[in-house]
């Protein structure tokens, strides 16, 4: 029987541009100023992206905006989220068994953790107009800063799969 060997010598990762955006407001707060400021219509995702890590869960809000006319796909994503976890201390005084909560902070991409929040853009055409949409998130009164993020820079892309 004869053995085939399939080489998969391509990458098959989605072309994407991806913006970090430094914010301190509210997700649905950041999607409403991008609705305004750039003409899109971002909406909360059905569903929430979700990690089981270090034995909690947490969960990451998406909106998203699939623009029909231009195809592209526009996802804002959380890039904080906060989780209380439990501490159980031991001591051989009055307390012997007491728990504490404590406040745990986990990343979507742990290798930009000051960037608050990620736009990625996901489109068939080669020119999105990727430096204009940046300066007009920068003119947002909110925004702290955006800028343009390597795809080549990202070690944790999986996380970046929405679907």
């Amino acid at each position: 029987m004869a053995i085939h060997k399939i080489v998969l010598d391509e990458d098959f990762a989605d072309d994407f541009s991806l913006v970090a955006i430094h914010c301190s407001e509210e997700a649905y707060k950041v999607a409403y100023l991008l609705n305004q400021n750039l003409n899109l219509c971002l909406q909360r995702s059905s569903s929430d992206l979700d990690f089981s890590s270090e034995f909690r869960e947490v969960n990451f809000p998406i909106f998203e905006f699939e623009d029909q006319f231009q195809y592209t796909n526009y996802y804002l994503v959380a890039n904080k989220c906060k989780s209380k976890v439990d501490d159980e201390a031991k001591h051989d005084d009055l307390f012997a068994e007491t728990i504490s909560e404590r406040s745990v902070v986990t990343h979507l991409l742990p290798e930009f953790k000051k960037a608050d929040f990620f736009l990625k853009i996901e489109s068939d055409f080669e020119n999105i107009p990727l430096r204009k949409n940046i300066a007009l998130i920068n003119e947002i009164k909110q925004v702290i800063s955006a800028y343009e993020v390597e795809v080549s820079q990202i070690k944790s892309n999986n996380n970046l799969i929405f679907n």
